[in-house]
């Protein structure tokens, strides 16, 4: 109820002082003005007391309590109502470049190197809620998944979607990822044009070299972040399909070629991560979340109803009826 009562001169409440040396002066004057009889035995006389003499420290009480009202208004209390309102001023444009091979069910990561990547992938595009994110994935070949969008709901939905199968030609197409991921943001008109291009082996397919496709990264102003995934060593890793459709795993040596995936960083001003586990997969994709910040507007809005007028009408009031009293009902005990 009182988390928006301020007051703007509080230094005013140091007035309250007063209130005690005004009772103190009271109590010494009234004593002053009291007159004593000095008698032996009070046989014979008839104690009577007015009903009035006893209410008379009341005028006392109200010039009291009017002072406090002027003090209190003297601080000027007021309630305010603050209201903001963001605006973002430069927004970024992300496309995440997804690598869907079959080498992406390796179970290095939990549950394998797919899912682990979905999820946290999923918790960074829920953190960007100014910006605008596509999806583009790649085997053998590549293809948008879904063109940049603000929509974070519809870029979420793809991603859960976001598989291995069989319509991708295998292998790893590092190459034809990013250049999907550049013709997807050449003409955007973003402060910042961000790729995050997750791997998790060498470029063995597709016909646009990846330095080609680097160098067009360059040319547009567009930062890559690349991500090579994957444990150090063997991990089990699908080796074949069985003939009812399910992969057969075997322990296979993780091949990243991490010399390309920092070429393609430090030539177009991002960075190369490596991944070898859940956790820091994690911590990746929240230090590209830092690294990477929208410019965020913040205006606030004060909206002040002053409230110290309705104390001094009360005050008024209070001295009006204190001086009504004192020359009319009491003027004779005065």
């Amino acid at each position: 109820m009182f988390e928006n009562f301020t007051f703007e001169n509080p230094q005013f409440f140091w007035l309250f002082l007063i209130l005690p040396l005004a009772i103190a002066w009271f109590i010494w004057k009234r004593n002053k003005q009291q007159a004593e009889l000095k008698i032996s035995n009070l046989k014979g006389f008839k104690i009577s007391s007015s009903w009035l003499t006893k209410l008379r420290p009341l005028l006392f009480v109200f010039r009291l309590i009017a002072l406090s009202l002027i003090i209190t208004a003297l601080a000027r209390p007021r309630t305010v109502d603050v209201s903001t309102k963001t605006k973002t001023t430069k927004g970024i444009d992300i496309v995440m470049a997804i690598d869907v091979s079959a080498s992406m069910l390796a179970k290095d990561l939990r549950p394998n190197r797919l899912e682990a990547l979905k999820e946290v992938a999923a918790e960074f595009i829920k953190d960007r809620p100014n910006d605008r994110i596509g999806l583009v994935v790649y085997a053998g070949e590549s293809f948008t998944k879904t063109p940049i969008t603000s929509d974070k709901s519809i870029v979420l939905g793809s991603m859960k979607d976001v598989r291995y199968d069989n319509v991708l030609e295998n292998g790893t197409a590092i190459g034809m990822g990013l250049a999907t991921s550049v013709n997807r943001l050449k003409d955007s008109k973003a402060k910042s044009k961000v790729i995050i291009l997750l791997t998790d082996g060498s470029n063995n397919a597709g016909f646009i070299d990846p330095k080609i496709a680097s160098e067009l990264a360059v040319e547009y102003g567009i930062k890559t972040y690349t991500i090579g995934l994957g444990t150090n060593g063997m991990a089990l890793a699908p080796v074949a399909i069985l003939p009812n459709g399910s992969f057969q795993y075997g322990r296979v040596k993780v091949e990243i070629d991490e010399e390309l995936l920092k070429e393609i960083a430090k030539s177009t001003g991002g960075k190369y991560f490596r991944a070898t586990n859940n956790k820091k997969l994690e911590q990746i994709y929240q230090e590209i979340d830092k690294l990477e910040k929208t410019d965020v507007e913040e205006f606030k809005f004060y909206n002040y109803e002053e409230k110290f007028r309705i104390l001094v009408l009360l005050a008024g009031l209070l001295i009006f009826i204190e001086f009504l009293l004192r020359y009319t009902l009491f003027r004779s005990f005065i």
